[in-house]
């Protein structure tokens, strides 16, 4: 169950008739809630040590598991770092990697602040 901070307004508007204004499609309007929330926070309480991420690489024995409990603290960790760089809610953060793990450790990170 996803968990929302403030109740959306209203599910869906969208326009895609250009007489009718520019195109656009918004879901869950003036509904608040945090991703980093809903995939780590509110797992701690009751899944802190099951896995949360299974990553296999190219190589043969090449993964790797991460708990909540693991990943809560990268992503807490990575989320401090970019805030004593400056980084504040709403600014962009650019994450060029390969799929690994620190790839979910870093868009959590930002969507954490």
């Amino acid at each position: 169950e996803y968990y929302w901070f403030k109740k959306w307004d209203t599910v869906s508007e969208v326009n895609f008739d250009r007489n009718k204004g520019p195109i656009s499609v918004k879901w869950f309007e003036g509904g608040q809630t945090n991703i980093a929330y809903n995939c780590l926070d509110r797992h701690l309480d009751n899944r802190s040590d099951q896995v949360a991420i299974i990553w296999e690489g190219n190589e043969p024995g090449e993964d790797r598991t991460i708990t909540y409990r693991e990943l809560h603290e990268e992503v807490s960790k990575f989320a401090n770092v970019l805030k004593s760089r400056g980084v504040k809610k709403g600014d962009r953060v650019s994450i060029y990697l390969p799929m690994i793990p620190e790839l979910a450790i870093s868009m959590l990170a930002c969507a954490r602040i």
